[in-house]
């Protein structure tokens, strides 16, 4: 049960860490339709797109792609 409750909390602080303080989930004033789901998934796609180029530190990426220039390049864009 104890291996059980530390994994749980593993992937607590390890996912919904990002999600909610990187990205500032709880923060989010969006609240009509469809546009919490859309801005849940642009927050996977560029948490994910931080992860496969190489950062383990998505916070300080966030940081590193500040400028568009910086967000073309992450993308292979020239």
């Amino acid at each position: 049960m104890a291996a059980w409750s530390r994994g749980h909390w593993i992937s607590e602080n390890k996912i919904h860490w990002g999600k909610d303080v990187t990205f500032a989930k709880d923060t989010s004033q969006v609240r009509r339709h469809r546009t919490p789901a859309v801005m849940s998934s642009l927050r996977d796609l560029a948490q994910a797109t931080l992860h496969r180029a190489g950062w383990a530190n998505v916070a300080s990426a966030r940081r590193a792609h500040t400028r568009p220039e910086d967000i073309l390049t992450l993308h292979g864009i020239p």
